[in-house]
């Protein structure tokens, strides 16, 4: 049986605290997280934010992913996901093995069109069937780059790795998708794009968001901007640009610089402005109502629940938003209602956002914890609500 989920983070805390030998004052002082705070996280009594979570990490010198316990491979299995993992991982891997003689790939104008189709796959949360087919079209779009090479084919396959980046960050392989952006960049030299080459440094910042290093995922912001310079002034690189300032507010709000981070906010908006809802410009999905879901994401990282919720709550959200975002800003929303006390509307948010994207809010960590939180008042809660706890693994 898995642990209990209320277990998962605190019981890993204690575990790597106890293998380092260090009381609980001695970590409280050595990450700067409030004894109070590591002693009601460890006893399952509070559930862990990601900036204590990365903040414990880094004084333990030990992964984010070991805390969190990602990936969450009995879940995997259970959705028949773990094996699709490993045909990725070698598909990244003949990068530099020039053409397969038993690959015979498809014309190029298919390929493009498959890669598309792809991406939007993944905006819609079908993962398991995205991951399934991307391997061979990986295979394929490297052939086709090696046996002519062009700025278009490198960027196809640059594309490829992109959505191989995104499939393996939804369902926790952090460690490969570090090697999809490395491929991805690989590609992007190779195509002379500077806005691909922008963009890959925006998810690189948020890799470093996630493993709370927020000073080198700064410092991936500035690059990522400094590259789109070099790009053709236009609706694409304006949009590129707004994504990069919303990844840099969300640094900046979980590295607690309240000020940086409305800046870096009022410049995506601005944009957005110009550029108007451009969800499909490198599938993004960068537009207003993006900027005012980076706003509720910010407010939540400086622990401002009221404040993030009146946020959510007055957000116009389009129809055609992609699924896949709106199911992450429900996850968030639940988090900083449960925080506020409003534990009825925030198991509503998890099951709007279980609704919407099922395989990608199952393998979320910020679902797990407010879960966890749920959990303490689930006196309170609806019946379903253990149902939703054995959906997840507890």
């Amino acid at each position: 049986m898995p642990p209990h989920i209320e277990e998962l983070t605190g019981r890993r805390i204690a575990r790597a605290r106890k293998v380092r030998k260090l009381t609980q004052r001695e970590l409280s002082d050595l990450s700067h997280v409030s004894y109070s705070t590591l002693t009601k996280v460890e006893q399952g009594a509070m559930p862990a934010s990601p900036s204590v979570i990365g903040a414990l990490a880094r004084a333990l010198s030990v992964p984010v992913t070991e805390l969190t316990g990602q990936p969450y491979l009995e879940e995997l299995r259970q959705d028949q996901l773990d094996g699709l993992i490993q045909p990725i991982r070698e598909a990244l891997n003949i990068y530099d093995l020039g053409p397969d003689p038993d690959v015979t790939p498809r014309p190029t104008q298919e390929l493009e069109a498959h890669a598309e189709e792809l991406c939007a796959g993944v905006r819609a949360t079908d993962i398991k069937q995205v991951a399934t087919v991307l391997p061979g079209l990986i295979h394929e779009a490297t052939a086709t780059a090696y046996m002519s090479p062009s700025d278009r084919h490198w960027r196809l396959l640059a594309s490829t790795y992109r959505t191989a980046y995104d499939v393996t960050t939804k369902l926790g392989f952090y460690d490969l998708c570090t090697v999809a952006l490395d491929r991805m960049d690989w590609a992007a030299q190779r195509a002379s794009d500077p806005v691909l080459g922008g963009m890959r440094q925006y998810l690189r910042a948020l890799a470093y968001l996630r493993a709370s290093d927020y000073r080198t995922g700064k410092r991936l912001i500035g690059l990522g901007m400094s590259t789109l310079e070099q790009a053709e002034a236009g609706r694409v690189r304006d949009v590129v640009t707004g994504q990069l300032h919303l990844g840099a507010a969300v640094l900046a709000g979980r590295d607690r610089d309240r000020d940086s981070a409305e800046g870096y906010l009022g410049e995506a908006r601005r944009i957005a402005e110009r550029t108007g809802p451009a969800e499909r410009v490198h599938w993004l999905s960068f537009g207003p109502t993006n900027v005012g879901a980076h706003r509720v994401s910010v407010l939540a990282e400086l622990d401002l629940y009221p404040e993030a919720v009146q946020a959510a709550q007055e957000m116009a959200i389009s129809n055609d938003w992609p699924p896949s975002r709106l199911a992450h800003h429900h996850a968030e929303v639940a988090w900083a209602q449960m925080w506020t006390g409003n534990t009825e509307a925030s198991f509503k948010s998890l099951r709007e956002a279980r609704k919407l994207a099922p395989q990608q809010t199952r393998y979320h960590p910020i679902v797990r914890e407010t879960y966890a939180g749920l959990e303490s008042a689930k006196r309170r809660m609806p019946e379903s609500f253990s149902n939703y706890g054995s959906w997840l693994g507890a």
